[in-house]
């Protein structure tokens, strides 16, 4: 009896550890379904686009890269380069502010900090939905509606980003190496930016990653602020061309195209920072 139970064992686990392999295949196919249809429709012309099979590719791409880029004196890039402005410039703001708040909260003791704290949690959980028009009319009597600044200030601070700081910062940051700085002379601006931000880079990144995302595909904060399309993102520009697209069908490829360009910067900057986060992790575990 005690050889079957050992040998039944193994053969019950791989059985099992099929069923989660399975389960994100699954979800993989889910995600990557989409992306996929876009990358296929947008080689396609405007008589392919609603005629072909639907991941049979096409002979237009070119096509319709030129007259996106053509569409309104190039103004798509425009909107690229918009989002590019919000995005780079609200998530690297972002991360500082997360820096300089986490790591306040998780690394000195004073009245109030956890009533700071729980504020700090009470804003997670605010949808940001709930926010656009309130802060729509606190910029618009500022007189900054319509403008870059009504993107970019509502962008500076992320609950999101100022919690992850501080677990990270009271994680990663020892107390002893604080106090050794301090003994040594060291000012606490110096400890903060010579010490502890090194040490917090992998955490501030993932910051920055998250905001530059959440910032680039945002549609609903741009929607209530901008009413100049020059100053449109791009999220916003492609909705107003899938608007236009019901009178003038010809601009579904251009919307589609344009669709297939905005995912690119993101891939990329993943890409990028993924390989400097892995570092980053790498060196502190040696330096650990």
């Amino acid at each position: 009896m005690t050889p079957l139970t050992l040998t039944a064992g193994p053969k019950s686990g791989r059985r099992t550890a099929w069923v989660p392999t399975i389960v994100l295949l699954l979800g993989a196919l889910y995600c990557l379904i989409p992306i996929a249809w876009v990358v296929v429709a947008a080689t396609k012309d405007r008589s392919e686009l609603f005629s072909t099979f639907t991941f049979a590719p096409g002979t237009g791409f070119f096509q319709n890269l030129s007259d996106l880029t053509a569409y309104r004196d190039g103004i798509f890039w425009r909107w690229m380069a918009n989002s590019a402005f919000y995005a780079g410039l609200g998530a690297l703001l972002s991360a500082a502010v997360s820096a300089a708040g986490g790591y306040a909260l998780g690394r000195y003791s004073f009245r109030g900090r956890e009533a700071v704290f729980k504020m700090i949690l009470a804003g997670v959980l605010v949808p940001s939905i709930v926010l656009a028009v309130p802060q729509y009319l606190l910029l618009s009597k500022l007189g900054m509606a319509d403008s870059y600044w009504s993107m970019l200030l509502p962008s500076v601070l992320s609950p999101y980003g100022v919690y992850l700081v501080r677990i990270y910062a009271a994680a990663s940051v020892p107390a002893e190496l604080m106090e050794a700085a301090r003994m040594d002379g060291a000012s606490e601006w110096r400890i903060f930016s010579r010490i502890a931000v090194p040490m917090m880079m992998p955490g501030l990144i993932t910051v920055f990653l998250f905001q530059f995302v959440g910032i680039w595909n945002n549609f609903l904060l741009p929607f209530v602020m901008l009413a100049d399309d020059e100053k449109f993102p791009i999220t916003l520009g492609l909705y107003t061309l899938l608007a236009q697209g019901a009178s003038q069908p010809a601009l579904y490829t251009l919307v589609i195209t344009g669709c297939l360009l905005a995912i690119l910067p993101l891939i990329g900057l993943f890409l990028v920072i993924q390989r400097f986060w892995s570092l980053d992790l790498m060196s502190g575990s040696v330096k650990a």
